[in-house]
């Protein structure tokens, strides 16, 4: 099992996230959230507050 080290700042709805590999953000509210991760990859986060129930769809690295 690795080690993961993250650093997050949260502005309001938005979220900057400091890791290894790279910077990536995020903006949302409850039930939907959009991330641009260090990868280059973008994530759409569909949730159900107070359930735990998420859907999570992330698109192909860009080029």
């Amino acid at each position: 099992m690795g080690f993961r080290f993250r650093k997050s700042v949260k502005i309001g709805p938005f979220r900057i996230n400091f890791s290894k590999s790279g910077v990536g953000y995020s903006v949302g509210s409850k039930g939907y959230r959009v991330t641009k991760r260090a990868d280059g990859r973008i994530q759409e986060t569909y949730s159900v507050p107070g359930t735990g129930v998420s859907y999570v769809k992330t698109s192909k690295k860009e080029k």
